[in-house]
């Protein structure tokens, strides 16, 4: 029968007091750097596994950070963990990653879960419909930061890109190529992104001194089929547009499937923008024209805004909630030309 490895049989091993292994152990400059490493390395030898549930009660920190995201296609959210995780682990916490694939009923669930199980602290792209839970999750003293969307019905700490000027300048992009009708497929209009978005788009026509036409929007889900969707249904216009504005990241591929389905030439008969970078857009044939929205900054400053609030003295919510933006930029790939025929 296996025996269970305690924090005093690694304690032991490695010939240090409990208290030094426990501070060796929980990590974020407790004890040497040299220290932390080489517990580690013991503890893992052994087959330690700490009672986080435990220490929490005692200590009143699990050291558990949530990081809640709709999914992982979307290559924002892949940076998003990745960085997040990376700087927390190097602060001495560590995230658990929920998906709610944009359901406000999966995000309710989650925000319970991370109630019970103690976490420090939460970083979120909410859904906008649970601004009432967070709002109380954040005043009952457990941080809650806001990444990529705001949710209106919530006094949060917020870290968004600048998604009104991103927009604008990527519609401003296709304009400038001489484009005039161009189709946008955007996100949900109740959500602070889809509306940004929808905004720089509609401010850059109207400079153009061009009519906003909603026929050519297709806003939805974030999700493909919304792009496959609106994508065919741009291309069935009697005057389809000449070019294609993806401001909804997930869309992208719906829409790259449904330009694959006709076999329609990027730029050649058809210009396409998306919104949000990833490696597989610069690798496309030929490579995709992008408004990238900064998501490694996003992440970076989530994080350090989160650790700002977790240290002792750290801010409280009713004094401290802002909104930071992170510059977003245009990208210009081969995907952009001028229209292949002269425009009413």
């Amino acid at each position: 029968m296996q025996t269970t490895v305690t924090l005093r049989d690694v304690a032991q091993a490695a010939r240090v007091s409990v208290s030094t292994a426990s501070r060796a152990l929980a990590g974020g400059g407790l004890t040497s750097r040299g220290t932390e490493i080489r517990l580690q390395r013991i503890a893992a030898e052994l087959g330690y596994r700490p009672n986080t549930l435990a220490r929490g009660l005692k200590t009143r920190s699990s050291r558990l950070i949530g990081l809640v995201v709709h999914n992982l296609a979307n290559a924002s959210f892949r940076v998003l963990a990745e960085v997040v995780q990376s700087r927390l682990r190097a602060e001495g916490y560590r995230a658990i990653l929920c998906i709610t694939a944009d359901d406000p009923e999966q995000e309710a669930e989650t925000i319970a879960t991370l109630q019970e199980q103690r976490a420090d602290g939460v970083i979120i792209c909410p859904t906008g419909r649970n601004g009432t839970l967070l709002a109380a999750l954040d005043r009952g003293g457990t941080p809650v930061i806001g990444v990529i969307r705001r949710d209106e019905a919530a006094e949060l700490d917020c870290i968004l890109a600048a998604d009104p000027e991103g927009a604008y300048a990527g519609t401003n992009h296709l304009l400038e190529l001489g484009h005039r009708r161009i189709g946008l497929i955007v996100g949900r209009q109740e959500t602070t992104s889809g509306r940004e978005r929808l905004s720089g788009y509609r401010r850059a026509l109207e400079e153009a001194g061009l009519r906003f036409d909603p026929t050519l929007v297709h806003a939805g889900r974030y999700e493909p089929e919304t792009g496959l969707a609106g994508c065919r249904q741009l291309l069935d216009r009697p005057d389809p547009p000449s070019a294609i504005f993806v401001a909804n990241h997930e869309s992208s591929f719906g829409v790259l499937r449904g330009l694959a389905e006709r076999d329609i030439a990027v730029p050649d008969r058809i210009s396409l923008l998306c919104y949000e970078d990833m490696p597989g857009f610069a690798w496309q044939r030929p490579a995709i024209s992008v408004v990238d929205s900064g998501a490694g900054a996003l992440a970076e400053l989530a994080a350090e805004r989160l650790l700002q609030r977790l240290r002792p003295g750290g801010a409280t919510p009713s004094t401290t909630a802002r909104e930071f933006r992170i510059g977003a930029r245009l990208i210009q790939r081969q995907s952009c030309a001028a229209p292949s025929f002269q425009e009413a």
